[in-house]
């Protein structure tokens, strides 16, 4: 007679997490090869413009030591508490809801000091004890580069629906975006496209367009790894204006340059997951 080998607490809260991912529709991941490309921004405002569409949208910024998501949305001050149904996310703008590592400390500026299986362990545990509920959308912000958080995730949520690759336009581009490409495509996770943050800057007075950081490369580099370019975000003065308010820059101006460009980009990554491009 075979024997089983024993359930281990880890498959326990694999099994969880499992169940759990199961009333979430779509699994995103944000990466970046390198940090400084406003990935973070991209995954806070993408997430408001999926929940401005009227999707049920949950966000874990799983950059433990740069959590950033909470600042961004207007919710340093939050707290998220664990309760008998599990740890209750914290409610941000548009009813989305916010895990993140950050609401947990004494003060947003506590530094969280800890080696990759400790970070690893953390993640795990978040997925799996978190009261989800029942999502449209699970936004998940991974911190710059390939590291223990990133393979974690990819590793622990079975059925991620695709990723997106934040970049910016400079000459470190192509090798940053083909890493990230790499490491997708090595963990069998669909690749959604390639959004270009920081593209251009349209001057308000006069409708000029400046490329402040360089020629764009999005398309180019779309192009020669086989996927889309789906946005090119501009600079836009307005954020630094909302972040100055600790407001939500896509609620606070939702007719900016850059709010208008990643309506547009939520708008093509609801088409592509539910089939219709």
């Amino acid at each position: 007679m075979q024997h089983r080998p024993p359930i281990t607490p880890f498959d326990m809260l694999l099994k969880q997490i499992n169940e759990k991912m199961k009333n979430i529709k779509y699994k995103i991941v944000v990466l970046s090869g390198k940090g400084g490309v406003g990935k973070s921004f991209i995954s806070s405002m993408l997430s408001l413009a999926l929940a401005d569409l009227g999707y049920r949208v949950a966000i874990l910024d799983a950059d433990i030591h740069g959590s950033s998501i909470p600042l961004l949305l207007g919710i340093e001050e939050s707290k998220i508490y664990a309760s008998e149904e599990g740890i209750i996310p914290a409610p941000g703008p548009l009813n989305t809801r916010i895990i993140a590592i950050n609401l947990m400390l004494p003060s947003p500026d506590t530094p969280i000091v800890w080696r990759g299986p400790l970070k690893a362990k953390a993640i795990v545990e978040l997925l799996a004890k978190v009261a989800w509920g029942e999502n449209d959308f699970l936004v998940v912000d991974l911190p710059p580069g390939t590291g223990d958080e990133a393979i974690t995730i990819v590793q622990t949520i079975r059925d991620v629906s695709g990723a997106l690759i934040v970049t910016a336009p400079s000459v470190l581009s192509e090798v940053i975006v083909a890493k990230a490409i790499n490491f997708i495509v090595k963990n069998n996770i669909p690749l959604l496209g390639i959004v270009e943050n920081m593209s251009y800057f349209k001057c308000p007075d006069t409708g000029k367009t400046y490329y402040l950081l360089g020629k764009s490369t999005g398309e180019e580099l779309a192009r020669k790894y086989g996927t889309k370019l789906l946005a090119r975000i501009p600079f836009d003065p307005l954020i630094g204006e909302a972040l100055d308010a600790k407001k939500p820059y896509y609620v606070a101006f939702p007719e900016g340059e850059a709010a208008k460009a990643i309506r547009g980009l939520a708008e093509k990554i609801v088409a592509i997951l539910s089939g219709n491009q």
